[in-house]
């Protein structure tokens, strides 16, 4: 997701509720099971703001047990749920339908559940921090439709299993529109079929790796294709690009960064997740957003963020900023998911940090680094990045720019670009394709960095305090040391005293060096505050 200062999403919460606690842990009714398939098939019908459908969920039976939660959030409603043709009974809490199961579910096993729904979901009101779907007119008066969900939750718009710890590993989304409209979904587009009566064709998009619930999406609109094949780390990549058919050509001239953008990501982060899925950039009503191998694009066409450069410098017009920024993701986000909204930090502030690798590759590292100090003006430090956990609750929207600062921090600290990059790299091969905790990022940089880096994401993560070097020159003497700390905090950082480069190495107590001329420049590439006394 991009960022925006004021995102509904990201708006703190005081109290939660027992609908927070269904929708954002992992209840007894869903730890049982494990997801394996989709078949989502929904029809829209755009003049009526009125979908229906249904959704075949297959799973793996882990334990005995005869109740199984599904989602679907108001004002949708369940027409009926079976099991072997069988109608089941269910007790509904808020969006949590508890459904009893008639069949015994024996470990080991594979079963299917059918839910049939129908209703107005939920109209985005600015989509796509308040999400649902949109439903829009494009200048030509033709219906331009798009789905958004993120922290919403996909049930907004489709049944599903809707947290975040549990991926389906592959899923068929088959999708009828009104035949001069095109659908546009996950994954590649297997069959269309025009219907003989009732005007409506339908397509069908398959998605064959595992795919997190709110990167589902459904696009409607006057669509033409274009499309190129990018000679990947992996062999060759399928890009395709789906925009409106009056922005064809401007499209074909803003897009020619996503394939910049493939270039500079498979060095820092390597292969692209999804070949088998190809990558896709489709025009949306709204601003952009991170849907796996479907990413949503709506910048006008313009470099930077609406044409704005968020960090000030300038570096931040070298780039369309939701090109970058929502592929970005593709890595951290749609191959490597937190497990709980609450560690949404994974997400975004490793795809923020991939703006200012993106210039890095391109433009070099001085670039780099005046993109990423430039925004730090945007950090308010108003609640810890990480938010409460099993509640469905995100941290601050500092996780983007602050959660960048912290790794481009991180990357002095290890002193070797090559190693970092590895690290980068290593990060998507260990976690390929899988849900994580932030303890588990934290272990593997600790041990791949070989450096104890626990009261250093303490103090990002987990406080809002930001480390100040306190510091004073008296007789020839630099006295110094940090304040705003957590306990253990003792990171260095690199400094110019008379001129000369070097480390030094702060901790809460005073500590001296000599000091000749007076000269004492501290490194901006460090997120740290300074105070001199």
């Amino acid at each position: 997701m991009s960022l925006i200062s004021n995102a509904q999403l990201l708006q703190e919460k005081g109290t939660f509720t027992k609908q927070d606690t269904l929708r954002g842990s992992i209840t007894p009714e869903r730890e049982w099971w494990d997801l394996t398939y989709y078949d989502l098939n929904i029809k829209v019908q755009p003049d009526e703001k009125y979908i229906s459908g249904y959704n075949i969920i297959r799973y793996k039976v882990l334990n005995s047990h005869n109740i199984i939660q599904i989602d679907l959030q108001d004002p949708l409603e369940v027409v009926v749920f079976k099991q072997d043709n069988e109608t089941l009974d269910y007790t509904k809490i808020g969006a949590a339908y508890f459904v009893s199961l008639k069949k015994e579910q024996v470990p080991g096993e594979y079963n299917e559940l059918y839910v049939q729904y129908s209703g107005k979901p939920k109209e985005a009101k600015r989509a796509p921090w308040d999400g649902g779907f949109s439903w829009k007119k494009d200048k030509n008066g033709k219906h331009f439709i798009a789905t958004s969900c993120q922290g919403l939750g996909a049930s907004v718009w489709w049944p599903n299993k809707d947290h975040m710890y549990d991926e389906v590993d592959s899923m068929r989304i088959a999708i009828d529109v009104p035949k001069d409209l095109v659908a546009v979904a996950n994954g590649r587009l297997k069959d269309t079929f025009e219907y003989e009566y009732g005007g409506y064709k339908m397509y069908k998009w398959y998605v064959s790796n595992p795919i997190n619930n709110y990167g589902v999406n459904v696009n409607i609109g006057d669509y033409v294709n274009f499309s190129e094949v990018y000679n990947g780390e992996k062999g060759n990549l399928d890009m395709d690009y789906w925009v409106l058919s009056y922005n064809l050509q401007k499209a074909k001239k803003q897009f020619k960064d996503a394939p910049r953008m493939m270039e500079a990501f498979e060095h820092w982060f390597g292969p692209y997740p999804f070949y088998e899925d190809s990558f896709k950039l489709v025009e949306v009503p709204y601003l952009g957003m991170e849907h796996q191998s479907s990413v949503t694009y709506g910048n006008q066409y313009k470099n930077g963020y609406l044409g704005m450069d968020l960090s000030g410098t300038g570096w931040g017009l070298k780039f369309d900023f939701i090109i970058i920024h929502e592929a970005g993701h593709e890595w951290f986000a749609n191959n490597i998911t937190n497990k709980d909204i609450a560690d949404m930090w994974i997400h975004e502030g490793f795809t923020a940090y991939s703006e200012n690798l993106f210039l890095d590759y391109y433009y070099g590292e001085e670039a780099s680094a005046a993109y990423v100090i430039g925004t730090r003006s945007r950090i308010k430090n108003d609640r810890p990045l990480i938010g409460a956990y099993g509640v469905n609750n995100e941290g601050s929207g500092d996780m983007y720019y602050k959660g960048a600062n912290m790794l481009h921090t991180l990357r002095q600290l290890v002193e070797d670009d090559e190693k970092w990059r590895e690290i980068l790299r290593g990060l998507n091969a260990k976690f390929f394709h899988q849900t994580v905790t932030t303890q588990q990022i934290e272990r593997f940089i600790s041990k791949k960095t070989n450096k104890d880096l626990t009261a250093f994401f303490n103090q990002y993560l987990r406080t809002t305090k930001i480390p100040t070097l306190e510091y004073k020159i008296e007789n020839n003497l630099l006295k110094f040391r940090y304040t705003d700390i957590v306990d253990g905090f003792d990171m260095p950082i690199r400094v110019e005293i008379d001129g000369t480069s070097e480390w030094i190495f702060p901790n809460a107590e005073w500590k001296t060096k000599p000091i000749k001329r007076g000269s004492f420049v501290i490194d901006e590439d460090f997120y740290i505050y300074s105070k001199k006394l």
